[in-house]
């Protein structure tokens, strides 16, 4: 596979560093605009990351494709992660990430460069789980696009070996009981090794995010942050989407399962589901790449 195509010495956005608060909490974000801005308020993307996700790392090609399709982006560090503020550190909860997301959407339609009425959600992984959600909860956004989403908790947990599932809950019990600092696991290993992922090019994925991010990922999550997937089922909100919405899974994806039957089942006229013959990370890395970015270029451009 080839490097990410893009790198933070050759973007031709221009990125501005500023932050919001969620619940009280600090959130660090990073507002990346188009080279040739023209003054008028412009349409926008929210980037919504994943698992183990914060700013620049794997993003970088995606939000630099889009702002070269004139749109400005916004990437931000969920509390507790990145260069966000928070306690525990690299802890997380499903449900305080969406109270996060939801303050991220709220601070970028509130932004005088940002037409309010032309605003996308876009989410990859566990952030695409999310994206669902926003699209169900905020019906006046302009679309959703849910990159490789973690829609259904429970078959993401069938996707995990036996004896990996019950050393996962050994560790998440030990880190619920033990008082003081969370227990830590790596969020991505090589295959083979523990971990909270060591499938799917996780290795591979790791490595380009360090080249992207210029610096070592701080690469931990604590192990009760396993026990919030199981009973996470976004794809149930699909129903009550009616903004359009781009499903784009990847079709050999073992660690966020694409759910199809059930996706098709809902039968969502809203909702528009594309595939990818790519596993889990494989669309952060050419040539999968090109095929994803151009897919979603597609459905932005059939918004406008």
């Amino acid at each position: 596979m080839e490097k990410l195509r893009h790198g933070p010495d050759d973007l031709t956005c221009r990125s501005e560093r500023v932050g919001f608060y969620s619940d009280g909490v600090w959130c660090a974000a990073t507002l990346h605009q188009p080279a040739d801005d023209s003054g008028e308020a412009k349409p926008a993307i929210l980037m919504v990351h994943g698992w183990g996700g914060i700013q620049n790392a794997l993003t970088v090609p995606f939000y630099e494709e889009f702002t070269r399709a004139g749109y400005l982006v916004m990437t931000f560090d969920y509390r507790g992660w990145g260069d966000s503020a928070g306690l525990p550190r690299q802890a997380i909860s499903v449900r305080q990430r969406m109270r996060d997301a939801d303050a991220a959407l709220a601070f970028l339609k509130a932004h005088p460069a940002v037409d309010p009425a032309r605003i996308v959600v876009w989410g990859s992984s566990l952030g695409g789980g999310h994206a669902v959600e926003l699209a169900a909860d905020h019906p006046e956004l302009a679309g959703v696009i849910a990159q490789v989403p973690m829609l259904d908790g429970t078959a993401a947990v069938r996707a995990v070996p036996l004896r990996r599932l019950l050393r996962f809950a050994f560790y998440s019990l030990v880190d619920l009981i033990k008082p003081g600092h969370p227990v830590y696991i790596p969020v991505v290993s090589e295959p083979g090794a523990f971990s909270s992922m060591d499938r799917d090019s996780a290795q591979m994925a790791l490595q380009l995010a360090e080249r992207s991010l210029g610096r070592k990922y701080d690469n931990r999550v604590a192990a009760r942050s396993l026990m919030t997937m199981g009973p996470y089922r976004p794809f149930r909100r699909l129903k009550d989407i009616r903004v359009p919405t781009l499903l784009l899974g990847a079709t050999n994806d073992t660690v966020a399962p694409f759910v199809e039957a059930a996706i098709r089942k809902v039968n969502n006229h809203h909702v528009l589901v594309q595939t990818v013959e790519a596993n889990h990370f494989e669309p952060y890395f050419e040539p999968f790449f090109s095929e994803v970015i151009s897919k979603e270029l597609a459905f932005l451009e059939s918004l406008r």
